[in-house]
């Protein structure tokens, strides 16, 4: 069996918040960053998956997409005479 890459990936991403936890701790602010620049970087972070996710992701409206999306997915799971 080998490591996946994840496992590592999850590693070393806690080990750099204990490090950085500690460095906290004994009074070092090793990421100076204000409050401020990390709520902007989270709702740009949030804001910017949104609209990736919102983009690729189809949106039917009308009724006729409404309706082709429907006629798709009987198509795909079989039940729809144009699947035989």
């Amino acid at each position: 069996m080998k490591v996946s890459g994840q496992t590592i990936a999850r590693t070393a991403v806690l080990a750099a918040a204990l490090l950085n936890q500690i460095l906290v701790l004994f009074g070092i602010n090793p990421l100076p960053f204000s409050d401020n620049g990390v709520y902007e970087t989270v709702s740009l972070v949030f804001t910017a998956a949104a609209a990736i996710r919102a983009w690729w992701k189809n949106n039917s409206f009308t009724q006729s997409a409404i309706k082709a999306d429907k006629c798709l997915n009987e198509i795909r799971g079989g039940k729809n005479e144009f699947s035989k």
